[in-house]
């Protein structure tokens, strides 16, 4: 399933890719990002990550760590793979997760990930975080 939300005219480069299984949490995912003027694809496993970036660019993928076919840790460990294979500019990856502990983030990052933010989603976390790496 892909949805998308119009951008706010300022932020059309800056595409996102938002990786979450739930159905429920894909939906206030995408109000927050529309909240704060961006636009998101959205896709249900690390499988559909790895399609859908092979078909366009995107600017930041928010991965959710747990999904089911191939979660966010095997997806960002394949994507980095690929980037250093190919000598790609890499994709800002974002871990989601409902687990916040030290040894949760650490595995994030172990994997690949460029940062981390917390289920239930903070909106001046995320916004904080989109801010930080919009322009790279």
């Amino acid at each position: 399933m892909s949805v998308s939300i119009e951008p706010d005219s300022s932020m059309s480069s800056f595409s996102i890719l938002l990786a979450e299984d739930n159905p429920v949490n894909q939906k206030v995912a995408t109000r927050i990002l529309k909240h704060l003027g961006y636009q998101a694809d959205v896709v249900a496993n690390g499988q559909q990550v790895i399609q859908a970036i092979a078909d366009k660019s995107y600017s930041l993928i928010l991965m959710d760590v747990q999904m089911p076919e191939m979660d966010g840790l095997a997806a960002t460990r394949y994507i980095r793979q690929q980037e250093s294979i190919s000598n790609l500019k890499p994709i800002v990856i974002v871990a989601i997760t409902a687990n916040a502990t030290d040894g949760d983030q650490t595995m994030c990052f172990e994997a690949g990930m460029d940062d981390y933010i917390s289920k239930p989603i903070q909106i001046d976390r995320l916004k904080d975080i989109l801010h930080r790496y919009e322009f790279l």
